[in-house]
């Protein structure tokens, strides 16, 4: 019978489902078909479809199986990845209500079977839960991509993993296009290798399982194309996909301030938000509020405890505790809390209960995250994803409408393949080699059948081997020697202590410096602050994290000693994060929304027209439609895919601002806007200011500088952009930073000792020092360099340079442009205006996390 159970369950499990849930979803049908036949699968479906359990219940049905005929199942068997610390809690505690109901199910059948058991392995838990799942050996075992690393980087995390068949990795989308998912792609062939060398022990010993191939599956929210998620999991083998990309029903609406928008937000508009938001938690049972960033969580949380009450509100992000994290999400559960203003640390499916309303603060920059996000919202089958969106500006009112628009359109972002990135896969020689010795052929046909290191060239690993052989002279001696090269033989072996830095210093997540925050009084680890606000902070301060006040008592090394101080003012803590650009395809809608309106004579048709797409209220598309009108007054068009504006206009002072009105999204503009301000700083021999946002490039001079406008795009050429842009990004702090990330993430720096965490400090001296050593024209005098810096051919060097050109910039997206612009497909106009235009004042106002330059917030000439 369609959407039920195969006909090959155990009748035990088979009863338990349907006293349970009854029928089946599609997707939970077509899973159990493929995954009773051992396939490698791919579970795709909306929010509230059972996919968890569609992962779950036939490979829990296999151990009962096997059990039920008398095999032996005392021991890991199914391995569950989870990208969040919570999911993974989450799905140990979810699985609790399965397991029991199927063993109950078989002792009414008089079947004894031994109990199967789920334990957590995360960084959260604590020693003895560690030692407690090596010792129990469950049959599923729950963790995360970091902590499956640490277990096959130890002996009795190896001997715990050496029977695992199943491996199901959660929210797989979340991994697909970074470089966790890079580091995990290694972990999972560490892991079938490990499986394989126990294959000629089982042979000599009858009570190990023989080997055979893992059965990989994934479970991922609504993307595509899927065969790109199918391939990153399974590489070239075959995946059977069960689900589609079809998008839950949707309620969205947006509300904008009774006084309308402009470029910057002011205090009583604000608090006409804030009362707002207020009286739609009222009228609700649980609300979920996301924002963008750390600061606005906690302050949206102090706004709305003033008036709905503090009981009712917490914040959720990632600086706080785990601790901090669970209490609010068990809360919230319970019905105890009204609201919790969350940023993309409850993006992914925890389960925090039933919530009856979603409000987004601010475009997501992402159609995939908003659907994530608004999904939270009667997160069930048949449920109505229920949200309403709160632009903060006229630009972010546009992205809003742009992305509701390409929801009803049915568009979805495209997935990408993560680069093969050097630095973790360094990481991952030294953990494998520290456990056994290996030929060079051996360990590179391991790494190399990795779905993301296929194309891995022998050159590029033998370079890698060599630098881990060798290591680094610096000032006390020489350091990150991890791995014996031993090129006669093409033998490799770990030197001592190498396994202990690799366990210590694992993982992708780059290193954020940040300050512990400890309640003195309790002696409990509250959560993070940037180091910048806790050098600034100075004893007796009162802060707030997590919606609590905390007075400080002292600043010593990298902790801040606090002790609860309620009903104080407190200031809000600043964390210093990269801040995600638009995706493409949100850029691709922005676009496609200025081109339909380009097209449209009658602005009253268009806004008809726009108000049946999107579903939304007409005064929100009232107040859009006569932007865009006052837009195309100032300039003449609108910026499109096939159309750029540069315009140009003076301040009361006469200084020069030019501005560059390009759709494409933050990733080309900011390697535009960098490009260019090397050619007018090699052109005028002047260091200008610089910002690019995701809508325009903004470069200010000063009144001596005269030139022709059209002039400027005649400043780049597809042909040598390239080397242009190394030359600029070098000056630029995101090459300082994704440096230091990656001689991080290599081992060639270390974040922590046998002796304990290292200080900021030091790992940005010792940074300093290996880009002395092995980049010394990156930091060396201006008056001794003539003409461009030299590269060295190193691949920390290399790597570095390739994350600045496809991580924080897109190089290959600004060559597609710049070439669209020589051949004619891309029109250019330039505007000389008396005033800069509407479009123009975002990027006049820009935020520091904008600038291309290292010019400091209050003397910006656009200030």
């Amino acid at each position: 019978m369609e959407n039920t159970l195969p006909e090959n369950f155990h009748p035990a499990v088979r009863r338990w489902f349907s006293s349970t849930f009854g029928t089946a979803t599609p997707v939970q049908t077509a899973a159990w078909k493929v995954l009773s036949e051992r396939q490698h699968a791919l579970i795709s479906a909306p929010t509230g479809e059972g996919k968890t359990l569609a992962a779950f219940l036939a490979i829990i049905d296999d151990l009962v199986r096997r059990a039920a005929r008398g095999e032996n199942i005392r021991s890991a068997r199914i391995l569950y990845i989870s990208p969040l610390k919570a999911l993974s809690n989450d799905i140990e505690k979810n699985l609790r209500e399965p397991l029991a109901g199927i063993q109950n199910e078989l002792r009414r059948e008089g079947i004894e079977i031994d109990e199967i058991h789920a334990m957590v392995r995360t960084g959260d838990s604590s020693a003895s839960e560690r030692a407690k799942l090596v010792r129990l050996k469950p049959q599923i075992v729950v963790t995360t991509p970091e902590s499956l690393y640490l277990l096959l980087t130890s002996a009795s995390g190896r001997a715990l993993l050496s029977t695992i068949e199943t491996v199901i990795i959660d929210e797989i989308h979340a991994l697909v296009s970074d470089r966790r998912g890079a580091h995990l792609s290694l972990s999972l062939q560490r892991l079938e290798n490990l499986r394989r060398d126990t294959d000629g022990e089982a042979e000599k010993n009858a009570t190990m399982i023989p080997y055979r191939k893992l059965q990989r599956v994934g479970i991922s929210a609504t993307v595509k194309p899927l065969d790109v998620v199918a391939r990153y999991l399974a590489g070239d083998e075959p995946v059977a996909i069960a689900g589609d990309t079809k998008i839950r029903p949707f309620d969205i609406q947006i509300v904008t301030p009774s006084e309308g928008l402009s470029a910057v937000m002011s205090g009583e508009t604000w608090d006409e938000i804030y009362r707002r938001l207020a009286d739609e938690i009222r009228h609700r049972r649980t609300t979920l509020i996301f924002v963008n960033n750390r600061r606005l969580s906690e302050r949206l949380a102090r706004h709305l405890s003033e008036l709905i009450g503090a009981e009712n509100v917490a914040s959720h992000h990632g600086s706080l505790s785990h601790a901090q994290r669970y209490r609010s999400e068990q809360l919230l559960k319970e019905g105890k809390l009204r609201v919790m203003v969350a940023t993309s640390s409850l993006e992914l499916g925890l389960d925090i209960g039933s919530i009856d309303l979603v409000i987004q603060i601010s475009s997501p920059r992402s159609i995939h995250a908003f659907i994530q996000r608004a999904g939270r919202s009667e997160h069930h089958r048949h449920g109505t994803s229920r949200a309403l969106l709160i632009p903060l500006s006229r630009d972010d009112l546009l992205e809003c409408v742009a992305l509701v628009r390409a929801l009803r359109q049915g568009k979805l972002e495209q997935v990408n393949l993560c680069a093969p990135a050097l630095d973790v896969l360094a990481q991952q020689i030294v953990a494998e080699v520290a456990l056994r010795d290996y030929s060079v052929s051996e360990l590179f046909n391991l790494f190399g059948s990795a779905p993301v290191y296929r194309g891995l060239e022998e050159k590029t690993f033998r370079d890698l081997l060599q630098m881990l052989n060798d290591g680094y002279s610096l000032r006390f001696g020489r350091r990150a020697r991890y791995v014996f090269y031993d090129k006669t033989d093409d033998h490799l072996h770990a030197r001592p202590g190498a396994r202990l830095i690799a366990a210590l210093n694992g993982g992708a997540i780059p290193e954020n410096f940040e300050y512990e925050v400890v309640d003195e009084r309790e002696q409990v680890f509250v959560g993070t602050v940037h180091e910048d606000f806790a050098i600034e902070s100075m004893a007796g301060d009162v802060f707030q994290l997590g919606n609590r006040m905390w007075q400080i008592t002292s600043v010593r090394g990298n902790r801040v000693s606090v002790f609860a101080a309620p009903g104080k003012n407190p200031t809000i803590p600043f964390w210093i994060v990269d801040v995600p650009g638009r995706s493409d395809a949100l850029s691709s809608a922005v676009q496609d929304l200025h081109e339909s309106f380009l097209a449209n004579a009658d602005l009253t048709a268009f806004e008809r027209e726009l108000v049946a797409e999107t579903q939304l209220q007409t005064a929100g598309i009232h107040e859009l439609t006569e932007y865009l009108r006052a837009a195309r007054e100032n300039l003449g068009t609108l910026p499109t895919r096939h159309t750029v504006v540069l315009e140009r206009f003076f301040d009361e002072v006469k200084n020069c601002h030019i501005v560059l009105h390009s759709p494409f999204g933050t990733q080309i503009n900011r390697a535009w806007g960098l490009a260019l301000r090397k050619r007018f700083c090699r052109k005028f021999n002047f260091e200008l200011q610089a910002a690019a946002n995701d809508s325009a490039i903004i470069l200010s001079l000063s009144h001596t500088h005269s030139f022709i406008l059209d002039e400027v795009f005649t400043y780049l050429s597809p042909r040598t952009v390239r080397d242009v842009l190394i030359q600029a990004l070098l000056d630029a702090p995101m090459f300082e930073i994704r440096w230091r990330w990656n001689a991080s993430r290599a081992l060639a720096i270390l974040r922590r000792s046998s002796r304990g965490k290292t200080p900021a400090q030091w790992q940005k001296s010792a940074a300093q020092d290996l880009v002395a050593l092995l980049f010394p024209d990156q930091i060396a005098c201006a008056e001794n360099l003539t003409g461009p810096r030299e590269i060295p051919d190193h691949p920390l060097v290399r790597q570095t340079l390739d994350d600045c050109l496809h991580e924080a910039m897109d190089v290959d997206g600004l060559l597609r442009v710049l070439s669209g612009i020589e051949s004619g497909e891309i029109n250019t106009i330039t505007v000389d205006s008396a005033q800069p235009s509407q479009l123009s004042h975002e990027i006049i106002n820009a935020r520091p996390y904008a600038f291309l330059d290292d010019a400091p917030l209050e003397d910006r000439r656009t200030r």
